[in-house]
């Protein structure tokens, strides 16, 4: 192992006696807010702390195997023990590696995935309606909870901006890479010689706000319009002004909702995603100001980011952040998705290593 890494890991085992000694004081027990948050702490300290602890372990097995190769009658033996603690210690370092990468505190959170058509016209939206698709059939795959907060569509199907609430652990984590510019090219239905057309769609993928800290809002910075929601719903949703629409006048950052029946229901998720609406372009305009110093592998996630092509003719899906191509198009946009979401994932963990060890 190497000594940086050694060195951070030698840490954990003295942060855990620090946090056990919090966890037994009377005033830490009382403060529920605190006390969660040193007991979060706790779990990924501990974690961390007993595999390194099992890593030594096996690095004196392995020594004291080694020493016992010398004796002609415990040889066998001996071989058969440097090669199992050789192998778990392999596995214990890697898997150590991974849980010292920095990590995101909002990487666990459920997301709101914001999906909008660009250039390309209808077929632009029937293109953000088929990733739509993509995605929540990807999240029912692995059991997420999908909602619709609200919808823009057109008069063929297709949405011209339609937001999603990913209701799962870790959802913002493992969705997070796909915020971006998506390129199709295929036949539009509505081709008849056949050409090939060329259309986009934006993404963008926002962790919902902690819901113990929003709304943090100014109303006196909020301007907050009803209205009768539009589409499908039935005679209830057509005689009331269900719908709420909400302008953040600073930024001019706009956000509504029309799922619910109920106003007071509307009116809270347009906030939510409101907020996390302003708190993307914060995280957005840190990122750019990072990428200005070093332009990471995966990139900042911001929508002009052309991040991604399927290649319907040639069954083809190329994430050109990674050089990923597959050739299972079809698939993928029946929620096929996790071996590309697993593959970003990997080259992220791959960069972050890379910084760890320069530092």
């Amino acid at each position: 192992m190497k000594p940086f890494l050694r060195s951070q890991l030698e840490r954990y085992a003295q942060r855990l006696e620090e946090l056990d000694f919090l966890l037994s004081r009377e005033d830490i027990m009382s403060d529920m807010a605190q006390y969660r948050t040193i007991s979060r702490e706790h779990a990924e300290v501990t974690q961390i702390a007993s595999r390194y602890a099992r890593y030594c372990q096996r690095e004196n097995d392995l020594a004291g195997a080694r020493e016992m190769l010398a004796d002609p009658d415990m040889a066998e033996m001996a071989q058969e023990e440097v090669a199992a603690a050789e192998a778990e210690l392999v596995q214990l370092e890697d898997g150590l590696q991974r849980l010292l990468l920095p990590k995101d505190p909002d990487d666990a959170r459920n997301a709101f995935l914001e999906i909008r058509a660009g250039a390309g016209g209808d077929e632009s939206a029937l293109f953000a309606a088929d990733l739509a698709r993509m995605y929540t059939r990807y999240a029912a795959s692995v059991g997420w909870k999908v909602e619709i907060m609200s919808a823009s569509e057109n008069e063929i199907g297709g949405y011209k901006e339609v937001v999603l609430r990913v209701e799962a652990d870790g959802a913002y984590g493992a969705l997070r890479f796909e915020s971006g510019g998506h390129r199709v090219q295929r036949v539009p239905a509505t081709e008849t010689q056949g050409r090939i057309h060329t259309s986009a769609c934006t993404v963008a993928v926002m962790p919902e706000p902690d819901e113990h800290q929003a709304i943090t809002l100014n109303p006196a910075d909020l301007r907050i319009d009803t209205f009768r929601a539009s589409g499908a719903g039935g005679q209830h949703i057509n005689k009331t002004d269900s719908a709420v629409r909400v302008v953040h006048l600073p930024t001019g950052i706009v956000a509504e909702c029309q799922d619910g029946r109920s106003q007071h229901s509307n009116k809270a998720k347009a906030l939510q995603v409101l907020q996390a609406r302003i708190q993307d372009k914060e995280r957005s305009e840190r990122a750019a100001k990072e990428a200005a110093l070093r332009k990471g592998l995966i990139g900042s996630g911001d929508r002009s980011d052309r991040i991604r092509t399927y290649n319907f003719p040639q069954g083809r899906l190329t994430d050109h952040r990674i050089n990923l191509t597959v050739y299972k198009l079809l698939a993928v946009m029946e929620g096929d998705l996790g071996d590309v979401l697993q593959a970003l994932a990997h080259a992220r963990e791959a960069e972050l290593l890379e910084e760890l060890e320069r530092t």
